[in-house]
């Protein structure tokens, strides 16, 4: 990685539970143009068991009033995610902000907006781009093999047939609910690959015994070319479908949602083991191709190695060397405009 570590970036954790623990710290700590400099802590005083050498701040006043930190995580709550992030653009600090982003897409182009006039960066994290299993999918796609597409599907499922204690996602205040917690994620895979839809069509459902908030969604999107894409996520299935399942002209390529990360990071490995974000070979994909006469190919495709430190890679060019940061403005509004209509 091109980085200079006479630059590196102090950077600002806004929680640590398990987003801070597991998605920002490590990724932060391991790559060299960024410095770990500071938490918010209001209980437990538990990351300097992880880095002994990090400020512990009480709240997150106090960490924006730090004028060394450069770059804020936002990794509170949903529904504090406009609240927060709009102060620390108006301390003058660049942003990552967990999905989603806002609530609404008039909160966020009424950030784009402050962080223009402040001169400061906003960066999404939207790190499934960077999951073994989509971007497997990406690469079958790219290599033709499937001919046009006719019809992708995306899943997300879990089984928690009881209501969670996160009152942020299960009580009906802004952005709660399956729709935003993990919406954002297929959505921007999605948009990724294929852009803008033409249309979509979106349905809810609420199914775990006395829910307040979405535990189901399935979206519809339909594309140029008669490619039809289909989202769909849901609490209250007990043996997963398939994550990715792409059929084509020329084939269809079946995909488990697969990618190791978390888990690996929950249990404690370290970025520089060298098992870090692969898959067991038992998760691989299966290609099946059909050729002019009917005949039928099976190929095994071997999983990418995942790993979100290219995200963060992304975010030390784009302040450093302006470079371009891959998830866009454009791609979160589209992302929001659907969840919200």
């Amino acid at each position: 990685m091109d980085t200079n570590i006479n630059k590196a970036i102090n950077a600002g954790l806004l929680a640590y539970g398990m987003s801070g623990k597991v998605f920002h710290a490590p990724f932060l700590h391991a790559h060299g143009g960024f410095n770990l400099k500071a938490v918010v802590e209001r209980s437990h005083k538990n990351a300097v068991n992880d880095y002994p050498n990090i400020i512990s701040y009480n709240s997150v006043e106090e960490l924006l009033n730090d004028k060394e930190i450069e770059l804020v995580v936002i990794n509170t709550p949903n529904n504090l995610h406009y609240e927060h992030a709009k102060a620390a653009l108006n301390a003058h600090k660049n942003i990552l902000v967990e999905k989603p982003f806002t609530a609404t897409s008039e909160q966020a182009k009424e950030l784009f907006e402050l962080a223009d006039s402040v001169g400061k960066q906003i960066f999404f994290y939207q790190n499934r781009r960077w999951d073994s299993d989509f971007t497997s999918v990406k690469k079958v796609i790219d290599s033709g093999k499937l001919g046009k597409l006719v019809e992708v599907h995306l899943r997300y499922d879990r089984y928690r047939n009881v209501i969670g204690p996160k009152a942020f996602k299960e009580k009906p205040v802004e952005a709660s609910g399956l729709l935003y917690d993990l919406g954002p994620h297929l959505l921007d895979q999605v948009i990724s690959l294929f852009g803008k839809p033409l249309s979509f069509h979106k349905i809810l459902g609420k199914n775990r015994a006395g829910t307040l908030v979405d535990d189901y969604f399935s979206i519809q999107l339909s594309y140029p070319d008669s490619v039809n894409v289909f989202v769909t996520s849901s609490m209250l299935v007990v043996n997963p479908q398939p994550g990715f399942v792409l059929h084509g002209v020329n084939g269809s390529f079946i995909k488990q949602r697969t990618d190791i990360q978390e888990e690996q990071l929950l249990a404690g490995m370290k970025l520089t083991d060298p098992a870090y974000g692969i898959e067991s070979p038992s998760k691989d994909g299966l290609l099946t191709t059909i050729d002019a006469e009917g005949n039928k190919t099976e190929e095994i495709i071997k999983s990418e190695t995942g790993s979100y430190l290219p995200l963060f890679e992304a975010i030390y060019q784009s302040i450093t060397n302006n470079k371009p940061y891959p998830v866009t403005r454009g791609d979160v509004l589209i992302q929001l405009e659907i969840i919200e209509n």
